[in-house]
């Protein structure tokens, strides 16, 4: 039974991170309400968010496959969680040709693609060095 139980902590654990990673991705959003957006149906900021949610999940799978404590896989997804937002801003500072934020608002699915991969791409980075 014990290995069911770890298995619904875990997933209590990355419900929880994901959650209030998509909080903090909306308050850093200024231009949108990701979830208005949504339902209105932008591919752009829907691919995203599905972006972020991977990417925050990819570093939670890591953390899990390398920490012996529950604590140590809810702290090494707050900082993955940090990382991603850090990498969200960089991306929208390097692109400064054009704002991702009023592109993924315009429905650019290139730049909701783009963004999507950059979430993902840099979780792999991220997961792979926890230790």
């Amino acid at each position: 039974m014990e290995p069911f139980l770890w298995t619904f902590y875990y997933f209590v654990v990355a419900i929880v991170v994901v959650f209030i990673g998509l909080l903090i991705f909306e308050k850093i959003t200024k231009q949108y309400k990701d979830w208005e957006e949504i339902k209105n149906g932008n591919t752009a900021i829907a691919l995203s968010i599905a972006g972020k949610i991977i990417g925050i999940c990819i570093i939670l799978s890591f953390a899990i496959y390398h920490s012996l404590q529950l604590m140590d896989t809810l702290i090494w997804g707050a900082y993955g969680v940090f990382l991603q937002m850090i990498a969200y801003l960089l991306f929208e500072f390097m692109t400064r040709r054009f704002s991702v934020e009023d592109q993924l608002k315009e429905n650019n699915i290139a730049v909701g693609i783009v963004t999507m991969g950059v979430s993902i791409g840099l979780a792999f980075v991220i997961g792979a060095s926890i230790t």
